[in-house]
């Protein structure tokens, strides 16, 4: 039995996606004009969150919920912890901004025509039913394919993951004493020499 679509109509998983994509549009835009660094770390938990909801519409349950899990879980509260280990600045700030916004503006706008024009281009003769695809998106598939193929890339991208980790704390650490001395107003070479 084959069913066949009208041409305009939409269904109510198309319109859901329609909006979700709109929401993610939305916090993805406000993650990079916000003045806030805070709420922007809260506005790209809000755009990952829509990125797993559209790829729950698209039947794939599993990227889904990693999505879930790895960005807006782990990556979300890592960037968290390292604004404030970072001693940024976490408030209304004018210090980080470049003033290069026209220029960013156009290469934004140059690189998303490049990107819609591409996918619209692969996409516009390709019709995608979600039902037919949910045998590759289940776990039992991604992690077949993940754990048959791609299992130097992962295993690579876990040390480098690692790598940026210990590198974060040993940047954000800084030395008791250096701030002991910077308190007294004495330089380091100084409080070292009136001990000897």
């Amino acid at each position: 039995m084959t069913t066949t679509r009208a041409l305009g109509s939409t269904t109510g998983v198309e319109i859901t996606f329609i909006l979700i994509g709109l929401l993610t549009f939305g916090a993805a835009v406000l993650t990079v004009t916000v003045r806030n660094l805070v709420h922007a770390a809260l506005w790209l938990v809000v755009a990952l969150g829509g990125l797993a909801g559209c790829y729950l519409l698209l039947a794939a349950e599993f990227v889904a919920w990693v999505q879930v899990l790895i960005y807006v879980g782990a990556v979300a509260v890592l960037l968290l912890f390292g604004l404030m280990l970072t001693r940024a600045p976490i408030g209304r700030t004018t210090e980080l901004d470049s003033g290069n916004r026209w220029a960013a503006a156009v290469v934004g706008l140059a690189t998303a025509g490049v990107l819609v024009s591409v996918i619209g281009d692969a996409v516009r003769t390709t019709w995608f039913d979600p039902r037919q695809a949910v045998v590759n998106g289940t776990a039992k598939a991604v992690g077949t394919s993940l754990f048959r193929y791609w299992v130097l890339p992962f295993e690579l991208l876990s040390v480098l993951l690692l790598a940026a980790l210990v590198g974060a704390i040993v940047l954000s650490r800084r030395d008791v004493s250096d701030d002991v001395d910077a308190a007294e107003g004495t330089p380091r070479a100084q409080a070292t020499e009136a001990e000897a």
